[in-house]
């Protein structure tokens, strides 16, 4: 057994491989995770004054993206027209009005709603063009991508048996189906959990406005209402790739799981502010409050 404990993109990683790795072929393979972590924080990350993205805040044209764009610009899309334009990359600025900026100052600016994505986005992998300057934001999904493309890269590795946990978004891959328990934070009191999940060969992801949370506003904000939700207090997603049970649970602070389940496949659990849950039939948890 191989662990790797690490602090990254302002999160902590755990990362557990069944592999009996050699000391030489553990530091080999952190290093390559950190450097590729690094990589996709430079290219994707609104907090770095270097990134690709603080580049596009500041100037209009066409964008020669990395190769790992189009799995999540075209996911993003697909979310952005599902939820009518709720989940949308093109969030950025209101984030930072509202005050969660680089420096997470939480000083609110007045607000104001963002331009539509044929507006201002047209995505033509490997290129993007904004007809002006826009400050793009990848947090509904940029961190379970990751985590999914850290997988990847164990796997490509003949690595077939772990967990990649990043702050609590996890991809379990196991080669004879062994199952990990999962605790779900309790969004009040982070000490303790609501109940506990079984996960196999999925992807966990929650969110929970508590997290970052400062005057009116948490870290998800209604584009055309300018407000965060708050009859919804948190949520939990499993789907098969941890990119997109991290866009989904986004999407169901503003959206019901029977709209998003037209187009998805995925288990859910949503905790609302009366602490009434709202689970489907497959997400196998123990839940200790009613």
């Amino acid at each position: 057994m191989t662990k790797f404990e690490f602090e990254a993109i302002g999160t902590t990683w755990k990362i557990d491989i069944e592999n009996n790795l050699s000391k030489d072929e553990e530091v080999i393979l952190k290093n390559k995770i950190i450097e590729r972590i690094y990589e996709f924080d430079k290219n994707y990350s609104r907090f770095r004054a270097d990134s690709l993205v603080t580049k596009m805040s500041k100037v209009s044209g066409i964008f020669e993206m990395p190769d790992d764009a189009d799995g999540m610009i075209s996911l993003y899309k697909s979310f952005y027209i599902i939820t009518n334009g709720l989940v949308t990359p093109l969030i950025g600025k209101v984030l930072v009005d509202a005050g969660y900026d680089e420096k997470y100052s939480f000083e609110t600016k007045p607000l104001t709603s963002p331009k539509t994505w044929d507006n201002i986005i047209k995505w033509n992998n490997p290129k993007l063009t904004l007809s002006e300057p826009t400050l793009l934001d990848f947090g509904a999904g940029g961190k379970g991508y990751l985590v999914d493309i850290v997988g990847e890269l164990l796997e490509s590795r003949n690595i077939e048996s772990y967990c990649v946990d990043a702050g609590g978004d996890m991809r379990h891959r196991n080669a004879i189906k062994k199952t990990l328990r999962i605790g779900l934070e309790h969004p009040e009191d982070m000490t303790n959990v609501i109940g506990i999940v079984v996960l196999g060969n999925e992807s966990l992801c929650g969110s929970a406005g508590s997290r970052r949370k400062w005057e009116d506003f948490h870290h998800i904000i209604n584009p055309i209402s300018l407000t965060s939700p708050k009859e919804v207090i948190a949520v939990w997603c499993i789907a098969k790739t941890t990119l997109l049970a991290d866009l989904l649970t986004t999407a169901l602070f503003f959206t019901k799981p029977e709209v998003l389940l037209k187009h998805f496949e995925f288990e859910y659990l949503v905790l609302n502010l009366d602490y009434s849950i709202l689970k489907s039939e497959g997400f196998n948890a123990e839940i200790f409050t009613s």
